[in-house]
């Protein structure tokens, strides 16, 4: 009986929507955290970012989930593990976990969709983010982010900082 009751929830049909979404700043980029933990029973976390021109993702290995990537405007270069990737619109690049990678933005900035799974890393952008003000890029950081904070806190949701 449990097993169905489970079921039926991972089955609820949610809807992700332009402009929808818990709004974050986080580090200088704008967030929409579209679905989470709690939409998809767990198994999904759907998050749209907008990065600025030239915005760099640090080299980091998520050690909870795999990590896909749809650039929806916009250039960005992936390294993940061996391989360095270009995408731009309508490219899709998987991360699977436990592969280190990063990314750097391209000059027209970009817009694009994190598809986890499973769900939870969403957690820790609400942990080291800010509710924005409005839809829009944040202003620029007006100090240096707290590494240490972001080390720890990236430990707690199974994401290593390498560099």
């Amino acid at each position: 009986m449990e097993h169905e009751a489970s079921r039926a929830h991972a089955q609820k049909v949610v809807a992700a929507r332009r402009g929808e979404g818990e709004a974050r700043w986080w580090f200088g980029a704008l967030v929409e955290i579209k679905l989470t933990a709690e939409d998809t029973d767990g198994q999904l976390a759907l998050v749209e970012i907008t990065e600025p021109p030239g915005a760099e993702a640090p080299l980091h290995v998520h050690h909870r989930e795999d990590e896909g990537f749809w650039v929806l405007d916009g250039a960005v270069t992936f390294e993940a593990g061996d391989s360095t990737v270009e995408a731009s619109t309508g490219d899709f690049v998987f991360g699977p976990r436990d592969v280190p990678h990063r990314y750097a933005v391209g000059d027209a900035g970009c817009r694009m969709l994190f598809i986890l799974t499973p769900a939870g890393f969403e957690g820790l952008i609400r942990e080291l983010s800010e509710p924005a003000k409005s839809r829009s890029l944040p202003p620029p950081l007006e100090e240096e982010p707290d590494v240490e904070r972001i080390q720890g806190l990236g430990q707690a949701y199974g994401v290593e900082m390498l560099g």
